[in-house]
């Protein structure tokens, strides 16, 4: 009998994990958990004899995919899926999935919300400024992008976008313009919506001469990775810039520096936020298990990340 382990250090929702186990076990499967683990051992040992792997922000690295002699398959509760070591999967011919799309409208209600936030300054109680009829440009047009877009057109925003792997008239389709390049879009908006991937051509692409095209009243929202952002860049953009502001989703590194001299110009979440609502979470949960159950019965990929 195939083996499901759902080891994740922050828990499903109990809702989702009756599912995943009502999913597992209809079809035929064991289903096993584990939650809040305090140590890295604790998923070695578990997954020795696990046939799939289902996991949050957990960290499946060389040491857990040697451990899981009979894996087959690993899937991300989630779009990210840097906590995978794929070179490590797929030379043991693991098959590694996402779970693309189960979340992406909390990550863009999150970014709506930290806008707001910003706009209103931290809801300090002194005057701040609308939404309506700035110009927001949105960084990679994929499932959050999408969302984002939809509801800041709510908002009556002006919204354009830039993403060379996404075919213009799917973006013109929804009433987004479709911008030429980086700098445009920077160049264009008061505020821009991050949401590229982190990885060899992305890390410490968002730098000082891209920050430095962005108008006056410019803000960052960083609901992406932290890597993405050159800090230096960071720094130097905001103490060049009075008007500028930083709201992000995993503080950067050099958090502290700015807490210390910008004051009411940035807002971190205390972890990282995006996926966290229930509804999220049990959505991802759902698709994981379902999409072990397609692959091992079916033979299906179609979200593989280890191509």
């Amino acid at each position: 009998m195939r083996k499901v382990l759902v080891a994740t250090i922050k828990p499903f929702a109990p809702a989702a994990v009756e599912q995943i186990k009502k999913i597992v076990e209809q079809a035929g499967y064991r289903f096993a958990l584990l939650e809040k683990y305090t140590d890295q051992s604790e998923l070695i040992s578990a997954v020795a004899d696990a046939d799939a792997l289902i996991i949050r922000s957990d960290k499946a690295d060389r040491q857990v995919i040697e451990a899981g002699k009979n894996l087959k398959i690993i899937v991300r509760a989630g779009a990210g899926y840097d906590n995978i070591d794929l070179e490590a999967a797929t030379e043991k011919g693991i098959v590694a999935m996402n779970t693309p799309g189960q979340n992406s409208n909390a990550v863009a209600e999150l970014a709506l919300g930290m806008m707001v936030y910003m706009a209103r300054n931290l809801f300090n109680g002194k005057p701040g400024t609308e939404l309506k009829g700035k110009t927001l440009g949105i960084h990679a047009y994929g499932n959050v992008g999408r969302h984002v877009a939809r509801i800041a057109r709510g908002f009556d925003m002006k919204v354009s976008a830039f993403d060379p792997f996404i075919p213009a008239e799917a973006i013109e389709k929804d009433g987004v313009e479709v911008l030429s390049s980086v700098e445009e879009l920077y160049g264009k908006n008061q505020y821009i919506s991050l949401h590229i991937p982190a990885n060899e051509q992305t890390k410490n692409s968002i730098n000082y001469e891209l920050l430095s095209r962005m108008p006056n009243g410019a803000t960052l929202v960083n609901t992406a990775r932290k890597e993405v952002i050159d800090e230096d860049g960071l720094l130097k953009i905001f103490a060049e810039r009075e008007d500028f502001r930083y709201v992000s989703d995993i503080a950067p590194d050099c958090a502290d520096t700015i807490q210390e001299k910008y004051a009411g110009r940035f807002y971190f979440t205390p972890k990282k936020m995006g996926a966290q609502t229930a509804e999220a979470n049990i959505n991802a949960g759902i698709a994981a298990a379902n999409q072990i159950v397609n692959f091992f019965e079916k033979g299906d990929t179609t979200f593989q990340v280890n191509k």
